[in-house]
């Protein structure tokens, strides 16, 4: 194997000319421009850029929650373009953890209840699914509140919660949008820490975020501007 084809083999995901636009009130409003990224396996990405230059629009794409308008997109070899929702909702059981700024736990269940969420729609064994929740749990410290509901906990242990949620059913790819926008400068180093420990774990991880020094924990930063993607500020 030769290193074109060594390095092919490692990306998990790519996409290709891809635009996003939408009609409002009879004009057509773009959100994203041709955008051409491939990510590796065991990669950590951040992408910065201001409020409304597409950058959640994009996550969003490559977590299967929203469609492009043109372009290509592959998510572990698969055509995403060409899949039914219920194929959609399938890969992204299988490939995506979802990690959100506002944390998006449900407040009337208990933290373990949250954690346990993927697995209402996959085919596991119940044993080993209670045993998949506590151990997420434990890797981001919160084992000892499992019982407690989300209104108990700081921002930092709920953010936990939302990470231990997006990681229990070990998938290929972490996708963080502004993951510690709520958060004050101390949790935000808890909360980086523990995506650099997941990354060191074998995680390959995309961060959106418009702050240059949680940008920094990355491996590599790339830029959205009206739409656009670069490696250039």
């Amino acid at each position: 194997m030769d290193a074109y084809e060594y390095m092919s083999s490692r990306i998990i995901a790519q996409l290709a000319g891809v635009t996003k636009q939408y009609s409002l009130q009879g004009d057509v409003v773009h959100v994203l421009r041709d955008i051409h990224l491939s990510v590796y396996h065991n990669e950590f990405i951040a992408i910065m850029g201001a409020s409304g230059s597409g950058k959640s629009t994009l996550l969003h794409i490559m977590g299967c929650l929203d469609r492009l308008s043109d372009g290509s997109y592959t998510l572990g070899g698969k055509d995403v373009n060409s899949m039914s929702d219920k194929q959609l909702a399938a890969l992204r059981l299988n490939y995506i953890g979802f990690v959100f700024q506002d944390f998006n736990l449900l407040p009337h269940v208990s933290v373990y209840e949250n954690v346990a969420l993927p697995f209402l729609y996959a085919e596991n064994d119940s044993s080993q699914s209670d045993k998949l929740v506590i151990d997420a749990l434990k890797a981001v410290g919160l084992s000892h509140r499992l019982k407690h509901h989300p209104g108990a906990l700081s921002g930092g242990e709920r953010q936990r919660v939302a990470i231990a949620r997006a990681v229990v059913n070990t998938p290929k790819i972490i996708l963080a949008d502004e993951p510690t926008g709520n958060l004050d400068s101390v949790t935000t180093t808890e909360i980086l820490s523990l995506f650099k420990r997941l990354h060191s774990n074998g995680a390959t991880i995309i961060l959106v975020t418009h702050d240059h020094d949680v940008a920094k924990t990355a491996n590599r930063i790339l830029y959205m501007k009206d739409g656009r993607l670069s490696e250039n500020e």
